[in-house]
């Protein structure tokens, strides 16, 4: 009875991870995956599988993924189940074995940059050292990794001659040594790997990881904060606090979070980002500047901490700046808005005379009375007016001392006189 028992606790003692790998390949996955290898480790299993479907996504991720699998101490296998393209199929290289659906492709592995445009040399250079050191780890011939990356290899048998990047089929990938075999679906797989009877598990991601992988997304991120500069603008021009201010604060929060969650980032950037706020606002009280200006750079310091990536980062404040000023430019030449935000603080009050406000005493119980110049006005002198002495000032022509004079204009302290013409 003993020995007959023994096959079935075999069986039940292997345990089997099932892990997808779906849509594009950016950091928040990475954490997804991490997640999923340090649960399969802590329970020994002795297989992960990957079942890959994605058209490729951020290399920095890629390669964060690829050595996870790679260093990894369970074997792992690559199921290819539609697609592993660009960074799909460095990921799936990674793996241990590789096994496709017929009608799967794996390959045109370029790498590419923000602007949809060839990367440059250098970036061209690791990514090519990369897929050919994938391919050697797990004993491929590396010529074919490069073919995936590089144009210039001329495969013509395969379909990737002199300017195509090679794409492998389920057929090729197998005749060229890449695929372990061809499998109709997961439960031929697990058949063909002997672990049909095994405790299989499944890890799904979490709604928390969905959303960081979601936020993270390089197309993403210039949106969240594009999204957070209108948002404040607006409210700059609008009574109190709103709205607006409070999607722009909500995409702010929602970048951070995203990079939290996905691991890309701690909360020390979080933690400058706060601070650069608090600068920001007491520069509003405190003149000088230079608080404001470290505060400034401390929000765009944390943006860039936790972002990981200098470049993309700085592509995506440039389009959430322009955008800010276009729309704050529209706002005040076309709807004419004015800001509210500052009203408190700065002090718009004027002194017209409209509303009453002086500032010398005005003498218009002068206009038409006569008097006598006391001195020469050339053209302003004084005059004697109603036994008092005033400064006055002539309409332009030279007014001799001891002349008859008449008050014809009063502008608040300013007496205009003109000459009484003597009498024969």
């Amino acid at each position: 009875m003993s020995s007959l028992m023994v096959p079935a606790v075999s069986a039940k003692e292997k345990i089997v991870y099932h892990v997808p790998i779906e849509e594009t390949v950016e950091k928040g996955l990475s954490a997804f995956l991490e997640r999923a290898l340090t649960t399969a480790e802590a329970a020994n299993a002795d297989l992960v599988v990957f079942e890959v479907n994605t058209p490729g996504g951020a290399v920095d991720a890629a390669g964060k993924i690829a050595k996870l699998v790679s260093d990894s101490p369970i074997k792992t296998v690559a199921y290819v189940n539609n697609r592993a393209l660009s960074a799909g199929a460095y990921i799936s290289l990674s793996a241990d074995e590789i096994y496709m659906v017929p009608s799967a492709t794996m390959g045109s592995a370029a790498v590419i940059d923000s602007s949809g445009n060839a990367a440059g040399k250098k970036a061209q250079s690791y990514w090519l050292a990369a897929m050919t050191t994938a391919a050697e780890q797990n004993g491929r011939d590396p010529i074919f990794a490069q073919a995936m990356a590089d144009e210039d290899i001329n495969l013509p048998e395969y379909g990737a001659e002199t300017g195509k990047l090679l794409t492998f089929t389920a057929e090729q990938a197998k005749k060229a040594g890449y695929s372990e075999g061809t499998v109709s679906g997961i439960e031929e797989l697990y058949s063909i790997l002997g672990v049909e009877d095994a405790d299989i598990r499944s890890i799904e991601e979490s709604f928390p990881e969905k959303l960081a992988r979601f936020l993270t997304n390089p197309i993403v991120i210039p949106i969240l904060l594009t999204i957070a500069g209108i948002g404040i603008v607006i409210e700059l021009f609008s009574p109190g606090f709103g709205i607006p201010g409070v999607i722009g604060i909500s995409s702010l929060v929602l970048f951070f979070y995203g990079h939290l969650v996905a691991g890309i980032t701690g909360y020390e950037s979080l933690a400058l980002f706060i601070i650069g706020i608090i600068l920001v606002l007491v520069e509003f009280f405190v003149p000088g500047g230079i608080i404001g200006l470290l505060g400034f750079t401390s929000i765009v310091g944390s943006l860039f901490l936790a972002s990981g990536d200098p470049v993309h980062m700085t592509i995506s404040l440039l389009i959430a700046i322009t955008v800010s000023i276009l729309v704050f430019i529209l706002l005040v030449k076309v709807f004419g808005k004015q800001m509210k935000f500052f009203r408190k603080m700065i002090l718009t009050d004027a002194t017209k005379t409209e509303q009453g406000y002086v500032s010398n005493p005005n003498r218009v119980d002068l206009l038409g009375v006569e008097g006598k110049a006391l001195t020469d006005l050339r053209p302003s002198g004084t005059a004697l007016i109603n036994d008092e002495r005033v400064d006055v000032v002539t309409e332009g022509s030279f007014v001799s001392k001891g002349s008859s004079i008449i008050i014809v204009k009063v502008e608040g302290s300013r007496v205009v006189v003109r000459e009484i013409p003597e009498s024969n």
